[in-house]
């Protein structure tokens, strides 16, 4: 037998222990790195957060510009920071967390909700000149407005229910109390920021509505003095203009009782052009609506208040044209009354306002359509500014005004000539006979007088005593 031969075989390649130790000490290592880079990162955002408390508990502290005894480089130094944190809820991409939202917002509070300071206008609104009248600006204005600016990037850059356990009804309702601030350049800012708030916050919305129209009844009713009116009455006026179609009874009882009866105060002419943009978008909605709206107007019609009858004459010379002739029909003979007297008002800018309402030959042709009554009551007036009116200008604009009637319906105004004149030879005929009573009273009241003069002189010569 041969003799058994060990050939030798190729040796493997040597692979790394995977002892227990060695996994050990890998994860060990592993661990520690990234505990390392976390903690890096950790530390840098700490450091970043305790500078912006830093930074939001400084601004907490309110400088009123008015006590001698602030530094102004710690007012700079406020603004330099409110400045800082502007551009930090700017930029930012990230939810702000609430360890920086819930300060923040409270730092926004002590800040914008403050007293109001008293009132230079010792009257009611009416008394303010222009809306742009700054004689009374917030002291405070330089550190306010960044303050209003970070409100409303916060606003707009964070979503609605992350902030809704910071502003809340309560912060809402002081919010809306600002708006009585005589500065127009924070009513401006507050404006743009409680749209902001009531687009983004729908769940809230009903409760501004409501907070609002308290604030217009209040001004309505009780008080005549609001700064802000014209704002609100803004920030309704795009609300109203989302309105879908049927309009909500809610919103009509809205139009009926708080936008109709703020024709009534005396400072209607600072905020009239809003409320006539309101009511107009009511009535391009539902044009039924128009009669209820004219008609209120015509219950509030001021006595005299000759400004004021300027703009409502203006104002229904607008919602005339919206109107269908339908409802035009049963509107005409109030409507017309009531234009003829201003017409027939001694004041010549009313009387001129309301001669180019009717120089309008769509109102008239509308009015002859309607009913000859009303017709007849517009020439009776103009036949009294002819004859009576003292001014020069209101009567020739009247002769051009009658022209144009007798041009446009010459049968209709020749009829409501001879009516007029049928009816002052009747009124005449009645004063004479009224007249011609009065004579027979006065002349049998005199007999019954003297007869009475004789019998008491009879008496008392019957009972007169012997001497």
């Amino acid at each position: 037998m041969g003799v058994e031969r060990n050939t030798p075989k190729a040796s493997p390649k040597k692979r790394p222990t995977t002892t227990l130790q060695f996994l050990f000490d890998l994860d060990s290592n592993s661990h520690g790195n990234s505990h390392f880079g976390n903690s890096g990162k950790r530390s840098s955002l700490d450091s970043e957060k305790e500078e912006l408390l830093s930074v939001i508990t400084y601004c907490t502290l309110v400088f009123t510009f008015t006590d001698p005894s602030e530094s102004p480089s710690q007012q700079e130094l406020k603004r330099v920071k409110l400045t800082k944190l502007l551009s930090f809820v700017k930029s930012t991409k990230k939810p702000i967390h609430d360890q920086i939202l819930s300060p923040l917002v409270s730092m926004l509070a002590a800040n914008l909700f403050r007293p109001l300071s008293p009132s230079s206008y010792p009257s009611v609104i009416c008394d303010l000149a222009d809306e742009e009248d700054t004689s009374n600006p917030a002291p405070a204005w330089p550190h306010l407005q960044i303050v209003y600016e970070i409100l409303f990037q916060l606003v707009d850059n964070t979503d609605a229910k992350a902030l809704c356990d910071h502003i809340d009804h309560s912060f809402l309702h002081n919010l809306l109390s600002l708006f009585q601030s005589e500065d127009p350049r924070e009513r401006e800012i507050l404006k743009n920021v409680y749209h902001k708030i009531y687009s983004k916050f729908t769940f809230y919305r009903s409760f501004m509505r409501k907070a609002m129209n308290d604030a217009f009844l209040q001004y309505v009713f009780e008080t005549e003095r609001h700064f802000g009116i014209g704002d609100l009455l803004e920030i309704w006026g795009s609300i109203i203009n989302g309105f879908t179609i049927p309009i909500k009874e809610e919103h009509k009882i809205f139009l009926m009782r708080v936008l109709i009866p703020l024709h009534k105060p005396k400072g209607l002419q600072v905020y009239h052009r809003q409320l006539a943009y309101c009511v107009s978008q009511f009535v391009q909605k539902e044009p039924v609506l128009g009669e209820i709206v004219i008609r209120g107007i015509l219950k509030y019609w001021p006595i005299t208040n000759c400004q004021k009858e300027v703009l409502l004459v203006g104002e229904l010379e607008e919602l005339v044209e919206i109107l269908d002739p339908e409802q035009f029909r049963k509107l005409a003979l109030p409507l017309c009354t009531q234009i003829t007297r201003c017409l027939n008002s001694w004041n010549s800018q009313v009387s001129e306002r309301a001669l180019y309402v009717l120089n309008n030959e769509q109102f008239m042709k509308m009015a002859g359509e309607a009913t000859p009554d009303a017709f007849l009551v517009i020439v009776e007036g103009m036949e009294k500014n002819l004859k009576w009116h003292w001014s020069k200008s209101v009567r020739q604009l009247t002769e051009t005004v009658k022209m144009m009637l007798e041009e446009m319906a010459p049968g209709l105004y020749s009829m409501s000539v001879i009516n007029l004149e049928l009816r002052e030879s009747a009124a005449q005929q009645q004063e004479i006979e009224r007249r011609e009573k009065w004579r027979k009273i006065e002349m049998v009241a005199g007999q019954n007088q003297n007869q009475n003069q004789n019998q008491n002189q009879n008496q008392n010569q019957f009972i007169q005593p012997p001497h």
